[in-house]
């Protein structure tokens, strides 16, 4: 079985842990047997926020962006990067469908002429799924559904929603990374779907842990994972464990703030930022700390979740959320905690709990490991994805 993915969010030259999600996926499909080769959607121009940020950060943005080499090789599976120009995202972006078709038409019909795919796999309905309609190729494709459609494309215009209407209504079958949001396709007009849940590796060793208890949030450092709730009940616990520290590895616009309002809760000196890493060194970091927590909103999933849990560290999600609730359904226990979001004295109690209870820890540490080797290892995404490319054929 030969796939095309087609993508927006994928690793490249000036950001390497964008999407390496969807990277890891590819690998997992090409590793269950198929054989896949990859088309980015790159909008070789500055954000919008570097452009406000004075001409000279607009001009290294747009360096960095047209400095990407039009192909690469990502462990071994072959990448083109498809550029397209676009207007400012900002209540433009449901619309980027429509000015990525042509390009991406013509990368496929090239891609098509040595390489005779079966199948599109196109991540997140907009722009990439809007696009392969678009192109007008006769193809049978399938979209992948990560949580962006649903809670913002969709709902944030008139454009958008019907954007990812029309990919998702024309899609062979929609690929969704949770039950909720699987639900949530259907009443966009999915009309085929199945739940495909992304993963991890498993290392076979626990990592040497920091001396002093650690939490750690890996990620985006931007207002929806919710950074501060973490500070703010490492602060309430200040008095009960002096030692304890937060780590945050990842960047962001919050960042600043985050780093401002540590200063005014007087735990400075527990807050310790690495910025973003590569993809390798951030987890080894991430799992050398203690517990992990993200309350985020508008999780579809949260790979960075099972990623750490993987390593035996417990995680506490945001409750309401379909991407925690799901690991937490798939028998995750103890490994997997859920607080409300805002809430900062719920979470530092049960940070508190599993930091007072030795022997608790450790459980929490080997359920959240159990459960991701049984629900959530790539090898299982792998296999699901072939499953779902299989099904789209039929």
């Amino acid at each position: 079985m030969k796939v095309a993915v087609v993508a927006e969010f994928y690793p490249r030259a000036a950001d390497p842990v964008l999407g390496l999600w969807a990277h890891r996926q590819a690998i997992a499909a090409r590793d269950a047997g198929a054989d896949v080769r990859v088309l980015v959607l790159h909008r070789p121009l500055p954000s919008l926020a570097a452009v406000r940020g004075g001409p000279a950060a607009a001009a290294r943005a747009t360096a960095r962006a047209l400095a990407q080499p039009p192909r690469a090789t990502l462990d071994g599976i072959e990448v083109a990067y498809v550029p397209f120009l676009a207007p400012p995202r900002p209540g433009t972006y449901g619309s980027w469908g429509r000015w990525a078709a042509g390009p991406l038409a013509v990368a496929l019909r090239a891609l098509r002429r040595r390489f005779a795919f079966d199948l599109i796999h196109a991540h997140n309905a907009v722009p990439a799924g809007e696009a392969v309609r678009r192109a007008g190729l006769r193809a049978p494709f399938v979209v992948s559904v990560h949580g962006g459609d649903v809670f913002h494309t969709a709902p944030g215009s008139a454009a958008g929603a019907e954007a990812v209407r029309a990919a998702l209504g024309c899609a062979r079958l929609v690929i969704a990374n949770s039950a909720g949001i699987e639900a949530r396709c259907r009443v966009l007009g999915a009309r085929a779907t199945q739940v495909v849940r992304l993963g991890s590796d498993l290392p076979e060793h626990r990592a040497a842990p920091y001396t002093a208890p650690t939490v750690v949030t890996t990620g985006h450092v931007i207002a929806r994972k919710r950074h501060a709730d973490v500070l703010r009940a490492v602060a309430l616990l200040a008095d009960r464990h002096p030692a304890l520290r937060y780590l945050v590895i990842g960047d962001g616009p919050q960042l600043p703030r985050l780093r401002a309002l540590a200063d005014e809760l007087g735990v400075a000196d527990r807050l310790d930022c690495t910025g973003q890493l590569p993809g390798a060194e951030a987890l080894a970091r991430t799992r050398r700390a203690t517990l992990f927590a993200m309350p985020s909103t508008d999780e579809a999933f949260g790979v960075a979740y099972v990623e750490a849990m993987a390593g035996w560290l417990p995680a506490i999600g945001a409750a309401g959320e379909p991407g925690p609730q799901e690991i937490v359904d798939a028998g995750a226990g103890a490994g997997m905690s859920l607080v409300a979001p805002g809430d900062a004295p719920a979470l530092a109690a049960t940070i508190d709990a599993l930091l007072s209870d030795t022997a608790a820890l450790r459980s929490a540490g080997a359920q959240a490991r159990a459960a991701v080797e049984r629900a959530f290892s790539w090898a299982g995404c792998g296999a699901a994805t072939v499953t779902a490319y299989e099904a789209a054929l039929a």
